[in-house]
Parts: C-alpha cells; structure tokens; sequence
C-alpha cells in the first residue's frame, strides 16, 4: 500500500518523488531558452526525431532540457497528454518568451526566481526540495548528505528511490549550486557551470568534500522576489489567512527563509520594508513579543513579478543612455 504523509507543507506521496530525469546534466545558461522557444513552435518537440537537431543538443541533454524546464516550473505537461505535449506557463512566456525579460539571465533575481520554482517542485526535484527543506545540518560532506537523503527515502518507502540515482541526485545537485573546479573553469569549461552556482547557497569554502550549506543575508536578492516567494508560499497555506508569523516566514518548509537559507536579521529587515514596497497591502507588526505580517489586500504574484521586471528593464534603459 502507497503511503502518505498527511501534514500542513504538502508533501508528495511516495510512489510520485523522483530522483532521476536530468540525465546527470545540471541546465546552463541558454537552455531555458531554448525550451521555450521549441514548445511554442511544436507542443510534442520532445518526443519528436528532429529535437536533437532543433534544440542542437545530444539525446540525452534533450531529456535533461525537458527535466529542467519542467522543474523550473517554465513549461508544463499539457492536461491527459500523458507528458506528450507541453506547454509554456505564464512564468515561462514572462522571462523566455518572444519578449521575455530575462531570456539570457543576466538578472541575479531571475535565478533565485528559478531556483524557488525548482524546489517548490518536490514531485519531479525531490532530492533538491528535501536537502534545502529537510537537511539539518549546516556543514557535511557527499557521503553525509547522500545518506540522509536515502534514510528518508526509507522512511516513507519511496519506490523510485535507487541507491544509485539517489548517488548522481546529490552529485548534480552539488554541481548545480557549487559548480565546477577551478581547475575545470581554466580549462575553458565554464558554461558546464549551471547559473545557480551564482547564488552561493551552497559553499566548499576549501574546495574539498566538506560543504557548507548556511542562512545568511542573500544581497542579490531582491525585495521584490522575496514578496512574490512570500505570496506564493502564504497562497499555498491558504488564500484567505490574513495574518502569518513570523517563525512561519522564517523556517516552515517551503518558506521564503528556508527556500533563501536567510537568517533572522534579514527577514526581520526585509517584512519591515513590507509596507513602503507592497503600498501598505503587506505590514509587518511586532506587538508584545507577537511578531507576523497582515495582509489587507493580495497581491497577484505574477503580476507583481511583471511590475519588478518592467521596473528593472527602465533602469537598465536609463543606465545604458547614461
């Protein structure tokens, strides 16, 4: 008999998490792109003979493509297709489409855009999800985390879960966020480094097996992402909630400071700006020691996300007239 986990954050049923699909192949920069741009010329690309010529691109990077561009949540499997064919989402159109506002992610806030998609994904990214939402430790090595992941496979008696796909789990996964050697990079490969390698969530500070994996102030990324991560996480619990706490903001699974790996400091900075950036929609109170955040009016999140881009692109407009 499958089992469940019946709690508040979600979590999949067991027979559903995945531990393979990237093909050990972490994304790269234009990939996403790439992506977009086939779906919207032919919804069945991926199971077509002429996607390797299309996307130009070996066999197996083609399945990984389509990993990625599902897990970063820019496509989706169109509804009784079986996976057949795709579709762009509307965060896919926004950043990759034909005027798309980040197609080469040259916005540090696109990739923490990304990066909170990928592990809201626990069904098709659930190494990714398990080690940013259930790791405990802030300090271990390849074997440590490799473990964990299989003990809590175990756990819930996840079916699809190999000892050896979890092994190259953990192993892309340590490439996408740390990146390649620095013996690798002057070599001339740096475009095996996926993007997310930028964001510094994930640290070997003495290029060794030890990883550091800390909460911290995260500068690159914006308020404006840390909104929409917000409104989407508080969606997810419930739409109609007008009042979230503050250790809910901070460290429930899912959350923008569990997803962000920020610290108290700085998510207490961030909600204090609420306010002045939401138009008072948002308000972050600390009254007798309660500390949470009431919502007067929502937010659409995409449409949030638009303002933010459409904002940024004037600025860079202004900056390069400049």
């Amino acid at each position: 008999m499958t089992k469940t986990q019946s709690n508040p954050d979600r979590c999949a049923v067991a027979d559903r998490l995945s531990f393979s699909g990237h093909e050990t192949f972490v994304f790269r920069h234009a990939w996403l792109k790439k992506a977009v741009d086939a779906v919207e010329e032919d919804r069945a690309i991926f199971t077509q003979d002429n996607a390797i010529v299309t996307l130009g691109v070996g066999k197996n990077m083609v399945r990984s493509i389509r990993h990625w561009a599902l897990a970063t949540g820019i496509i989706a499997e169109e509804p009784k297709s079986r996976g057949v064919r795709l579709q762009v989402t509307e965060l896919g159109r926004m950043l990759f489409g034909n005027s798309g506002f980040d197609p080469y992610l040259e916005d540090p806030n696109t990739l923490w855009l990304l990066h909170w998609h990928i592990l809201a994904q626990e069904q098709r990214a659930t190494t990714w999800n398990w080690v940013f939402n259930r790791f405990p430790a802030t300090e271990f090595t390849r074997a440590s985390l490799t473990q964990f992941i299989i003990d809590e496979a175990r756990r819930i008696d996840a079916p699809s879960a190999a000892e050896n796909s979890i092994h190259r789990d953990v192993e892309v996964l340590l490439r996408m966020y740390v990146g390649t050697s620095e013996a690798r990079r002057s070599a001339g490969e740096d475009d095996l480094d996926c993007p997310l390698s930028e964001l510094n969530l994930i640290e070997a500070p003495q290029g060794n097996d030890v990883f550091q994996l800390h909460r911290g102030p995260r500068p690159s990324l914006g308020d404006y992402i840390f909104v929409y991560a917000l409104c989407d996480f508080w969606n997810g619990i419930s739409e109609q909630q007008e009042t979230l706490a503050f250790s809910e903001i901070a460290y429930r699974k899912g959350s923008p400071g569990t997803v962000f790996r920020l610290d108290e400091n700085t998510i207490a900075e961030r909600l204090e700006r609420l306010d002045g950036i939401t138009g008072g929609k948002f308000v972050y109170t600390e009254t007798a020691g309660l500390r949470q955040v009431y919502r007067h009016s929502p937010i659409m999140p995409y449409d949030w996300l638009r303002e933010y881009y459409v904002a940024a692109g004037d600025l860079l407009d202004v900056e390069v007239l400049s």
